[in-house]
């Protein structure tokens, strides 16, 4: 018993830790219920909005957002690009990754953001569509 207890352990800490994996949405589509265009249609998804990947299948991707919601996407609308979604009601993007660093705009939830990189202290560096940059507090996005 001690040994297949033990071969059990060994195997499930060799196995490789999951990434979650994320895309971007490339232009306004329709999000299905199914991996087919005869599927029923959920909703339209605007552009620039990030996506978990959960799955994909013959060229349909199953995301999720960020309400947590699942539905199906053409995976040719999804792209590498990683962008964040603004999740609290109104998010401080500041000029440097501190509390007391000047803002350097705000942005109101649902807006998408360009990620460029992770900061220390839990902070996320992002540019808006208007070329303005600065960082967020990580835990005021979804996407990361």
């Amino acid at each position: 018993m001690p040994r297949l207890l033990g071969a059990l352990l060994a195997a499930g800490l060799a196995a490789p830790a999951l990434a979650i994996e994320y895309r971007t949405v490339d232009v306004p589509t329709v999000l299905y219920d199914a991996p087919s265009q005869r599927g029923g249609k959920s909703f339209v998804i605007r552009r620039g909005t990030p996506v978990e990947l959960v799955v994909n299948l013959e060229g349909w991707s199953k995301v999720r957002d960020a309400d947590g919601g699942l539905a199906w996407i053409e995976a040719k609308h999804l792209v590498k690009r990683r962008t964040v979604i603004v999740t609290t009601p109104r998010a401080q993007i500041r000029l440097s990754p501190e509390e007391s660093a000047p803002i350097a705009f705000e942005a109101a939830r649902n807006v998408s953001l360009n990620f460029l990189e992770t900061a220390p202290g839990g902070w996320v560096k992002v540019r808006h569509r208007d070329g303005e940059t600065g960082f967020v507090r990580a835990n005021q996005v979804w996407g990361l």
